[in-house]
């Protein structure tokens, strides 16, 4: 057991897009991501995915229901199944963390450029 802190680790790495985990319990990993412009329309067909901002407005659009913006220290949970689109504003950087099962494939189904494989830890 050791203290993480969080804002040191966000120092660690630059690259959008690309989460980073930093701690893991219960079967889900806790993750890092530096986030700006837009992402691919994605789901997550057996997960549940949390988004927590530390850092700038994250914006998520869906199908059928209307865009919903997450400011710092406010998170949003997207269930299983549900299409969605993260993106931000006027190329801002956002800071997040993700809690997510450690199967959970990073744009679902989707195959893209932007698709992370294989995360790191940091």
């Amino acid at each position: 057991m050791k203290t993480i802190t969080v804002n040191d680790k966000f120092e660690k790495f630059n690259k959008h897009w690309t989460p980073h985990i930093i701690g893991e319990l219960n079967g889900q990993y806790v993750k890092l991501a530096k986030v700006k412009d837009d992402f691919v329309w994605h789901d997550h067909a057996d997960e549940d995915e949390m988004f927590f901002v530390f850092k700038g407005t994250l914006y998520l659009d869906f199908r059928d229901q209307p865009t919903q913006a997450v400011g710092p220290g406010e998170m949003l949970i997207v269930p299983r199944g549900v299409e969605h689109r993260p993106w931000t504003k006027d190329g801002e950087e956002v800071w997040l963390m993700l809690f997510e099962p450690r199967q959970t494939k990073h744009t679902g189904e989707v195959e893209d450029a932007k698709t992370v494989k294989e995360l790191q830890w940091i």
